[in-house]
Formats: structure tokens, C-alpha cells, sequence
């Protein structure tokens, strides 16, 4: 768990989990057994003096405005399926009342979670629901087909809400570009996707990051996209959510500047 990419999903958990009320995820803080619990904080510590110490607040507010806007189109129209990619330890089929949700990862990740959400569930910790883990190499080619051929026979013609959260900057260009591009093949209507622009390749906290991954065995190129670009290949207009604008939604002010943070936003379709 403490290298590799997967090592990127637990250090997300333990920033949920520290900052569960902001997250608007209270199952956060279960889904570490707790033996393991110490080294995760651990590498969430090393993480934060090596790279930046906010990771709490970014994750946990990207999280929740994915949360709430998921929640308002089910309010509009409860039959709405979840396809979400980079499902990670992310909770949005137990935060919400969703019929059924497919959640895509890389295959170690998919067995973690799904082994997780089992052993949760038989506890009472989270409500039965219906949740499809599907361990996926997003960044293969023939993976991304079979996906897509996959989830349009799951989702059997229902209303779809599309999530690709925390993975597209870990892809090369050609894949980030076609894993955006997978909720509309869906006919998804609600599209929200993370990125990192493409005028903040030189952010300081990247760098820092790249550096960090280097020893953590995590690959450290990375996709930028503009705004311009997410909405071509969606195909339709995107409103953006950069860090500050979140803080502003949910804090009531910026209390940290985007130059200081790692700088993810949010690109919404649909919505």
C-alpha cells in the first residue's frame, strides 16, 4: 500500500478521513482496517512535510463538491446509475441513494475495496447497495473498450452520471483524453472529471510531488488539460471549479491559495 499508484488511494482516504464533516463522508474513517491504520498516517505524514500539507483540505473538498452535485441530479432524477473511474476508497454509492453504482480501479485497488466493502457491510458500517467492482488498466487501449462495451450492457439504457475522479493526470495524454471522453460514449448526463490545467505544469507543489512519487514508485508524468479541451471531447460546455472556488463554496472564504495547493480541479457537464 505504500508505494505505487495504489499508494495514492490510501493517502486520499486518510485525507478524507481526517476531515470527514468537510468531506461530507462520514464512512471515511472505516475503510483502513485498523491495523493498517498507522502506516497510512504515517506515509500521509512523510507525504505532507516532502510535498504539501493541505492534502486534506483539497481531497476532502473535491470530494464533497463531487458528492453534492452527484446528490442534486439524483434529487431530479432517482434512476440516475453511477460509472465512477478511479473509485479509489471513494463512498458515493453509500453516500447516496443510488440504485447501482460500477466502480472502475486498477485491479489491486478493486480487490482491496471490494474486500473492504464486503467486511464493512457485514459489520453495519455501510448499507447494502448495489456496487460493481471492475479492476480495469485505464490506460490500455483494448482495457478501455472492453470497459466501455461493459458498462453500456450494466447500465441497460438507464440515466447515467459519469465520475472520473483523481486518475486522468496520471494517464498519457491519449488515454486521459479517451477516459474523459467515456461518459459521453455512456450518454452519460451528468459528466465530473478532475484534471490538473494545462497552465499549471510549473506549480511548485507539483514539482514537489513529481519528486516524492519518484521514491514511492509512482509514475510521475502527468496529463494537463484546459477547459477548452474537456469540453471538446465532452462535446458540450463544462463550468469549472478550481481549489479556491471550492473553498469559497464550502469555507466561505480562501484560507489557502491554489499556488500553495496541488492545483485539481473540477470540470462539470450536465450539471
Amino acid at each position: 500500500m505504500d508505494s505505487g499508484v495504489a499508494a495514492t488511494a490510501y493517502l486520499v482516504n486518510e485525507s478524507r478521513a481526517r476531515l470527514p464533516d468537510l468531506a461530507g463522508d462520514p464512512t471515511a474513517m472505516h475503510w483502513i482496517p485498523e491495523p493498517e491504520r498507522p502506516t497510512v498516517r504515517g506515509l500521509w505524514d512523510e507525504y505532507a512535510e516532502a510535498v504539501y500539507p493541505y492534502d486534506d483540505l483539497v481531497v476532502s473538498l473535491r470530494g464533497r463538491l463531487i458528492r453534492d452535485t452527484l446528490a442534486r441530479r439524483l434529487e431530479r432524477d432517482p434512476a440516475t446509475v453511477l460509472v465512477v473511474c478511479g473509485a479509489g476508497f471513494s463512498a458515493y454509492p453509500w453516500l447516496l441513494p443510488v440504485s447501482a453504482a460500477l466502480e472502475v480501479d486498477l485491479p489491486e485497488m478493486v480487490a482491496a475495496k471490494r474486500r473492504r466493502a464486503g467486511e464493512l457491510t457485514a459489520a453495519g458500517l455501510l448499507d447494502e447497495r448495489d456496487v460493481t467492482h471492475l479492476g480495469v488498466d485505464l490506460d490500455d487501449p483494448d482495457a478501455r473498450r472492453d470497459l466501455l462495451t461493459y458498462a453500456r450492457d450494466w447500465a441497460a439504457g438507464r440515466p447515467v452520471a459519469y465520475v472520473a475522479e483523481g486518475l486522468v493526470f496520471y494517464l498519457s495524454e491519449r488515454s486521459a483524453r479517451e477516459v474523459i471522453g467515456l461518459g459521453r460514449a455512456l450518454g452519460a448526463g451528468l459528466d465530473l472529471v478532475s484534471y490538473w490545467p494545462a497552465d499549471t505544469a510549473d506549480n511548485a507543489v507539483l514539482a514537489a510531488q513529481r519528486a516524492w512519487f519518484r521514491t514511492r514508485n509512482v509514475p510521475d508524468d502527468a496529463s494537463y488539460l484546459t477547459m477548452g479541451e474537456i469540453s471538446g471531447i465532452l462535446g458540450r460546455p463544462v463550468t469549472n471549479h478550481s481549489p479556491e472556488d471550492v473553498q469559497r463554496r464550502y469555507l466561505g472564504e480562501v484560507r489557502v491559495p491554489e499556488a500553495k495547493l496541488v492545483p485539481e480541479h473540477v470540470a462539470v457537464a450536465g450539471a
